[in-house]
């Protein structure tokens, strides 16, 4: 089993700059992709970033040019710097892995931006 763990979230204004954390634990060999998704009230959770073993990362665009993914293997964590924050990325931030066939989730972290 993986176990993901994300921190970091809050309350900021626009504008602001926030840095999410996912700290994977338990069987973490051969996990793959790391990524994030977002869920705001009333709406479908979203793809926000995604990063490989490797580094490749791909965003949404809605992020690209404010958001940063990125991943320290040796720490077994994946983070997400958040810049330039707007109202819209108000949402629960949900950390997730990749190993085989198999995806996990972390438990969620509120991020709020208010205008």
């Amino acid at each position: 089993q993986v176990q993901l763990v994300e921190s970091g979230g809050g309350l900021v204004q626009a504008g602001g700059s926030l840095r999410l954390s996912c700290a994977a634990s338990g069987t973490i060999f051969s996990i793959d992709v790391m990524g994030w998704y977002r869920q705001a009230p009333g709406k479908q959770r979203e793809f926000v970033a995604i990063i490989s073993t490797g580094g490749r990362t791909n965003y949404v665009d809605s992020v690209k040019g404010r958001f940063t993914i990125s991943r320290d293997n040796a720490k077994n964590t994946v983070y997400l710097q958040m810049n330039s924050l707007k109202p819209e990325d108000t949402a629960v931030y949900y950390c997730y892995g990749v190993r085989g066939a198999s995806t996990y989730w972390g438990q969620g972290t509120q991020v709020t931006v208010s205008s």
